[in-house]
């Protein structure tokens, strides 16, 4: 991850949007779910259509269009043009949208400023401060989703999704498997707020706290697939990530600790005790850290397999507890 270190300034008027403000340093790759930073990011993004109160869509040879396609430009932002359709699509008003613009040149993430993002195929609706999901993490829904269908075709299988963020997992898994009984849980106040205006309408159900102590305790032993995407940034490396992540996503979100794995720990030592027996936990990680936590799950009692995606650079590790617990 990386991204220019230079600044400058500056302004422009463009017909009747103007703008004119210091800029801050330039951000390298913009927007953090489906055209931007963060490495397994996909190019191109899923354009929505114009509401009825949006501002006109405007052709690409239009003179507001290429404004704001230079001013994005100007701080970075590799995929311009089409940020630039969607704030144009998603703005209600031209003072609207000239304050859009400007947010996102100052590096609020697009997906705050449209208020969702793009993924596994749906919206999901994204707060300020929420952590933004990333398309690499398609790959846990879709082993998830395939895990489903080939271990749980005679009843209802509860799913349970850990570290929910948003609710964009627990989402993605009940459009594909609407008979699951699925659960999401997150220690951010802000996400669990996000992930229940997600998941409830779907009939999710979403709970506050710290890991496995937010589960009731009615889903000991009744887990058939655990997901999680945990923090897994080691606490020195957040530094060096993209401003656009590390100022407005929590650092809760974020902070793996020392080495990124603790998070990791805990749950490869605690996932057991809510897993019916042959159930799955799958953990997304990075590929640089796959071989640590898939150490972790198979010292905790799993046979281990890890899965990589190259296209979306996304890795899971998937444990599967044996058939029998010990001792029973």
């Amino acid at each position: 991850m990386g991204f220019p270190a230079t600044a400058e300034g500056g302004g422009c008027n463009f017909g009747s949007i103007s703008v004119g403000f210091h800029l801050p340093a330039p951000f390298g790759k913009l927007g953090l779910a489906t055209v931007g930073v963060t490495a397994g990011s996909a190019k191109g993004i899923a354009l929505p259509p114009s509401g009825p109160q949006a501002v006109p869509s405007l052709p690409p040879g239009s003179l507001v269009f290429g404004k704001i396609v230079s001013l994005l430009r100007s701080v970075g932002c590799v995929y311009a043009e089409d940020e630039a359709r969607l704030l144009l699509a998603e703005t209600c008003s031209r003072a609207e949208l000239r304050r859009n613009v400007r947010r996102r040149m100052e590096g609020v993430p697009l997906e705050h400023i449209l208020g969702w993002a793009e993924f596994a195929g749906g919206r999901v609706l994204v707060e300020p401060g929420v952590f933004v999901p990333r398309r690499r993490t398609e790959v846990l829904v879709a082993e998830a989703l395939a895990l489903l269908g080939d271990h749980f075709l005679a009843a209802p299988p509860v799913v349970v999704d850990l570290c929910c963020g948003s609710g964009a997992v627990g989402m993605a898994i009940l459009r594909q498997a609407p008979r699951v009984e699925l659960h999401a849980a997150d220690v951010e106040p802000a996400a669990v707020r996000c992930a229940r205006r997600n998941l409830e309408p779907l009939g999710g159900r979403v709970h506050a706290g710290d890991l496995f102590e937010a589960l009731p305790p009615a889903l000991h032993g009744r887990v058939g697939v655990l997901t999680v995407n945990a923090p897994y940034v080691p606490t020195d490396a957040i530094r060096t990530m993209p401003p656009e992540a590390r100022l407005y996503e929590s650092a809760v979100s974020l902070d793996g600790g020392p080495d990124g794995l603790d998070f990791h720990r805990r749950i490869a030592a605690e996932g057991m005790a809510w897993l019916v027996p042959g159930g799955f936990l799958l953990i997304e990680t990075s590929q640089r850290q796959a071989t640590a936590t898939s150490a972790l799950l198979a010292a905790g009692g799993f046979t281990v397999e890890t899965v990589h995606c190259g296209e979306l650079d996304g890795t899971v590790v998937v444990g599967r507890l044996v058939a029998e617990k010990p001792g029973s």
